[in-house]
């Protein structure tokens, strides 16, 4: 995207140098395999996702786990699996351990 700005870093690996960190670098092709990982504020990994090449990456998935994540670090509410913005959260607790099928039901494919 020439001419636009870009808000997050953008980074080359020549050499493999953070791939070889991030255990994605394929040393024998000289590349990284394609692996993204989300780092919280903090530093943390909080989701790391690697595919071989034949299999491309989901960007609408990556967008929805950093709405998760940021709406987590907000409320600390938890997201349950299929989670879209302003769907429904559930709040932690040892009484929800083995209980989320009772609170929450995913949408029925139509």
């Amino acid at each position: 995207m020439v001419g636009h700005d870009v808000p997050f870093p953008m980074v080359s690996d020549q050499g493999g140098k953070i791939g070889t960190l991030y255990e994605v670098y394929d040393e024998e092709g000289g590349v990284n395999v394609r692996g993204r990982f989300l780092i919280d504020p903090e530093g943390i990994i909080q989701a790391a996702e690697v595919l071989s090449p034949p299999v491309g990456r989901n960007p609408a998935e990556l967008h929805r786990q950093i709405l998760a994540y940021q709406h987590h670090q907000r409320t600390g509410e938890v997201m349950p699996s299929g989670w879209t913005e302003g769907g429904k959260t559930l709040k932690p607790s040892p009484a929800l351990a083995g209980k989320v099928w009772m609170e929450w039901q995913p949408p029925k494919d139509e």
